[in-house]
């Protein structure tokens, strides 16, 4: 069997990695733990990683992959293993950082490393560990990816069978939440007809944290593509800054839903509702990373009345 413990890293691809590494840090409060040739790990807390930035090359700036960790008691051997018998294919390989790992890819070619369990340095609760050089205010960890797809039912299928998530939550049939541990997911898909990256997520106190950090990323020029939020499924308050830069959001989220250990999984309606129990359904442009998608949201055109132009080709949203 396989078993995942966490979500370990997002990495991101970057156009120049000494801009990249600083406007990371700098905006969301990152700190960097480590630099060697083509890649930088930051961290939200004192944990090695939790975003690796690496030099692009021929693909340009976007998702690299995703890497989750397994659960004690559960090796590199015994995922193999399981994947195998699957019928999934991957290989033994090394992360960024020179570890041990097994690379795969799910069915839509999203690339993704799982890691052997590492016993944390410390176990006591962050706010009991010495702060080390830490900053003021930052988030507490990576919770959560969010992937744009065309095979909805494909891909829940492979992250519940292949890598063992839960099922938490339908809305309608068109979005799905998988957990790993108790946060209410760790990994989410939304239906939009094609595969892309949408958002990684970091988890801040609350939303008083989430206030200061939204004026200080206003303050750098991001705008938000939906937010502030209350989500139904999920519970969190949550809000969507997007970055231009690696075609993709940044979750600010807090309060999300504790899942049970007897946990069914729920369906929802799909409605307004169940996506915002405060009110607006996210701006068309939400869903898009092409050049017209983000002048629209940029300048707030579709509330002011401008419809946003068709979607583009495809070809031209997938990574």
């Amino acid at each position: 069997m396989i078993a995942l413990h966490r979500i370990d890293h997002v990495a991101l691809r970057v156009a120049d990695l000494d801009e990249a590494a600083r406007r990371w840090a700098l905006q969301f409060g990152l700190t960097e733990r480590a630099r060697s040739g083509g890649r930088v790990a930051l961290s939200c807390d004192d944990e090695p990683v939790a975003l690796e930035l690496l030099a692009a090359a021929d693909d340009g700036p976007g998702l690299d992959h995703v890497g989750w960790e397994l659960a004690r008691g559960c090796t590199l051997d015994d995922a193999a293993a399981h994947l195998a018998a699957q019928g999934v294919a991957c290989e033994r390989g090394r992360d960024d950082a020179g570890g041990d790992c097994l690379l795969l890819a799910d069915l839509e070619g999203n690339a993704l490393q799982l890691l052997p369990y590492r016993e944390p340095a410390s176990r006591l609760t962050s706010f009991a560990r010495p702060a080390g050089e830490l900053p003021v205010g930052h988030p507490r960890k990576l919770g959560h990816v969010n992937f744009l797809t065309a095979r909805i039912h494909d891909q829940v299928a492979f992250y519940r069978d292949a890598l063992g998530m839960g099922m938490t939550d339908w809305l309608g049939d068109g979005g799905a939440w998988l957990h790993v541990n108790a946060d209410h997911h760790g990994m989410a898909l939304v239906d939009k007809g094609y595969s892309h990256f949408h958002h990684l997520a970091f988890d801040v106190v609350d939303i008083g944290q989430m206030r200061a950090a939204l004026d200080h990323l206003g303050r750098h020029g991001r705008w938000l593509g939906w937010g502030p939020t209350r989500h139904g499924v999920g519970g969190n308050i949550a809000s969507y800054v997007r970055i231009v830069e690696e075609e993709c959001f940044v979750e600010l989220y807090c309060d999300m839903e504790i899942l049970g250990h007897d946990h069914v999984a729920r369906e929802w309606p799909d409605d307004r509702y169940s996506s915002n129990t405060w009110g607006p359904l996210p701006p068309r442009s939400y869903f898009r990373f092409d050049a017209a998608a983000v002048a629209s949201e940029r300048e707030s055109l579709e509330a002011l009345g401008t419809p946003l132009p068709p979607l583009p080709a495809p070809t031209s949203l997938t990574t």
